[in-house]
């Protein structure tokens, strides 16, 4: 669930993988292998997400 979720915060906001991962401060290739579902955040990127799109991490997990 986390992917897509990335994925469509980042589309809805119209940002570019580039333009996002540079806002957080980490590399297009670890946003891209995240919102491809081929790995998965540390716990200070995820809350990094988090933050930036205003939501909670347990929305981004598929908890709710």
């Amino acid at each position: 669930m986390l992917h897509k979720r990335l994925a469509e915060l980042r589309k809805e906001l119209n940002l570019t993988q580039d333009e996002l991962a540079c806002k957080l401060n980490i590399t297009r290739s670890s946003l891209s292998l995240y919102e491809l579902g081929k790995r998965d955040p540390d716990t200070q990127t995820l809350c990094q997400f988090a933050d930036f799109f205003s939501v909670s991490v347990d929305y981004l997990l598929g908890r709710i």
